[in-house]
């Protein structure tokens, strides 16, 4: 990722339909080289913001700019910029040569070209010996390479992928982040990928935006974005979090569920009120006696490698993640070390996540919901 290189601006961008606002005064950079996803919720402005960088929306106000060009009004075809829809949009009656080297014949590449570059592109995703075969005749996996391989044949700056793994089985889409990443990193193209799925989100980026609302929450690293979350909504969205109300006495020193804790944050106004942000994998269950705060254990849950306990303090339900086994009904200790304890300011989205008293109450209304669906 080269930081001094810009590859696309995003200038004061909004964008309404009928009256409702879908992008609120967007600004954004996106550098030469860099993998960055666009990540929240249905309805965020994620795929609106995509769509934009690609020429198929216009911004009602604000400017998009591509290498210091203002190209709003520059047609999808015209631009540098190529997009992996999430149907990926084959030619059915073309094999999968004929399939990625379309856009090569489109500008009257010459023959020998389009070969070695349909060659490459082909051992780039990993479908070397398919030449030949009818794309029809292809798993949703290999369908998806072939669309990646013809975008990335004709070597666009920019690739734009709108929920590319979305159609995918979990192990699939593991596969396939891995690949993604690589072959981002192969060709140097920047991406520009799009997606609901916060692992997906951590394991592949370079620079993660998360969305909500048709505004940017929080801009950064996948460690930034998980260990200093700006607000409630980003530390909800991105992995489990126990959020819960707190006083920030003075400098290092914050109380919340009755306890006064060292922590590692600063600046804020002295008793001033904050969200405290504690990840359930940072809190150690200890004996009673040891705990700073105490709890009963409502519901412990086996995950695979570690349990999910669930723990009443003082009404408010703490999810802890161990790989010690404690039991349903007990009465325990937590302790949380200061570098554990995360202070954000207060936003519009305090005191509406981090609780995990609905938790089980979901799991029951989901399967309720599916079970209906199925009938």
């Amino acid at each position: 990722m080269d930081k001094n290189k810009k590859i696309i601006e995003l200038k004061n961008i909004s964008k309404s339909y009928d009256g409702v606002t879908v992008l609120d005064n967007i600004q954004l950079h996106i550098y030469d080289n860099e993998f960055l996803t666009l990540l929240g919720p249905s309805g965020c402005g994620k795929t609106t913001t995509l769509r934009m960088i690609g020429g198929f929306e216009t911004p009602d106000t604000g400017d998009v700019l591509f290498l210091g060009e203002r190209i709003n009004d520059l047609p999808a075809h015209k631009r540098n910029v190529n997009t992996v829809f999430q149907r990926y949009a084959l030619f059915p009656h073309l094999n999968v040569f004929d399939n990625v080297a379309f856009p090569l014949k489109e500008k009257k590449v010459p023959r020998e070209e389009i070969e070695q570059k349909v060659t490459e592109m082909l051992q780039l995703v990993k479908l070397s010996g398919f030449e030949k075969r009818s794309v029809t005749n292809l798993s949703g996996g290999q369908q998806q390479r072939v669309a990646i391989a013809r975008a990335l044949v004709s070597r666009p700056q920019v690739l734009l992928l709108d929920e590319p793994l979305g159609a995918l089985d979990l192990k699939l889409r593991k596969d396939r982040q891995q690949e993604l990443k690589s072959i981002q990193k192969a060709t140097g193209i920047t991406f520009i990928f799009v997606t609901h799925d916060q692992e997906e989100a951590l394991s592949m980026s370079d620079t993660i935006v998360v969305m909500s609302d048709g505004r940017i929450q929080q801009i950064g690293t996948p460690t930034d974005i998980y260990n200093e979350p700006k607000n409630a909504f980003v530390a909800d969205f991105i992995g489990e979090s126990n959020i819960v109300d707190g006083i920030m006495r003075e400098d290092f020193k914050v109380t919340f569920s009755g306890h006064t804790f060292e922590c590692v944050d600063k600046g804020f106004e002295k008793n001033e009120p904050v969200d405290v942000v504690v990840r359930p994998e940072d809190v150690d269950i200890v004996p009673l006696e040891k705990g700073m705060l105490q709890g009963l254990i409502t519901s412990v849950t086996f995950m695979g490698v570690h349990y999910e306990i669930i723990v009443d303090i003082n009404g408010f339900k703490w999810m802890i993640q161990t790989t010690d086994y404690a039991a349903e009904g007990e009465k325990v200790g937590i302790y949380i070390e200061p570098d554990a304890i995360h202070i954000m300011k207060k936003s519009e989205y305090s005191g509406m996540f981090g609780d995990y008293s609905s938790y089980s109450m979901e799991m029951d209304e989901l399967s309720v919901v599916e079970s209906e669906d199925e009938e």
